[in-house]
């Protein structure tokens, strides 16, 4: 079984729990390593959610960043405190962050500077919002939306997936039908939408997470679904075991029981981002490596 996590998230952002101690008990798990992967999610009009008032009533405020310049300064702050935990421990702990990626040539320049001033050691690539006339919308905003804006944004949400596994800027995809957290996207009508995604994801040589905090839902399955696991098995497509950790309990929380979903599947390639060497890829005549752009 999968003994580490790269999917985590500590206080100071939307975690419960600093990182010495989501080290110690990554340590009492006996676990060979941890990575903390915080929220990088930086849009210009993103104050302006009806998230963001959730977030500041609920001092989350720090996950959400208007530029890239103000991401930055959060992440290298928590990233001090990540080399001075390594040094101190001697455990392994590696910095990273889940992105939400927004399509868009500027959105991409900006990111990619940003990579180089942090230097990461691995990105995941994520969706929370879906921008449609100027417009974003958080997941949580499309629960009360019309059927016609819900399919809509639907198939836009799949589609930002679909361009964040093209971009070859992340080492794996998160949560590939979040949607499903406000029950959307699960009538069969859906099964084409999401074999393109899995055929995009495959394509690109990327890879996709089994999220096991889906199970606290009323599906008795991860993120992804059954279904898209069959076609992430089907296609060949590497994944990974994530826990999507907010706090210390939550640490390998049903990773037996996602490994035995992903077998069943027929899944035979799990994925681990520093046990083989960085893939690279060429994007816009620049190199940049999964796990972090260098120069």
């Amino acid at each position: 079984m999968q003994n580490f996590s790269l999917h985590t998230h500590t206080l100071g952002f939307d975690g419960r729990n600093t990182e010495a101690q989501m080290v110690e008990q990554a340590r009492a798990l006996g676990w060979s390593k941890i990575g903390f992967s915080n929220h990088f999610i930086v849009h210009r009009n993103i104050k302006s959610t009806k998230m963001y008032q959730y977030a500041l009533k609920g001092g989350y405020e720090q996950i959400y960043s208007s530029s890239f310049d103000e991401a930055v300064e959060k992440f290298q702050a928590h990233y001090e405190r990540v080399d001075e935990l390594k040094e101190k421990t001697g455990f392994t702990i590696y910095k990273g962050m889940e992105v939400d990626f927004f399509r868009g040539d500027e959105w991409q320049e900006g990111f990619k500077k940003a990579v180089k001033i942090l230097k990461p050691d691995y990105l995941i690539g994520s969706a929370h919002f879906v921008l449609t006339r100027d417009t974003l919308y958080n997941t949580h905003d499309l629960k009360n939306a019309s059927k016609e804006e819900q399919n809509l944004l639907l198939h836009k949400y799949y589609q930002n997936v679909r361009a964040a596994a093209e971009s070859g800027l992340f080492n794996f995809l998160a949560h590939l039908d979040l949607m499903k957290k406000v029950g959307l996207g699960l009538e069969k009508e859906w099964i084409d939408e999401e074999r393109q995604t899995v055929e995009a994801i495959a394509k690109a040589g990327a890879r996709a997470e089994i999220n096991t905090s889906g199970f606290k839902l009323l599906y008795d399955e991860p993120y992804p679904s059954k279904r898209i696991l069959s076609l992430l098995a089907e296609y060949n497509v590497p994944v990974i075991i994530s826990d999507d950790a907010h706090n210390v309990e939550r640490l390998g929380d049903n990773f037996k029981k996602a490994e035995e979903l992903a077998q069943k599947a027929g899944i035979k390639i799990f994925y681990d981002p520093f046990k083989t060497q960085p893939q690279s890829v060429i994007t816009s005549g620049r190199e940049i490596y999964r796990g972090g752009l260098h120069e």
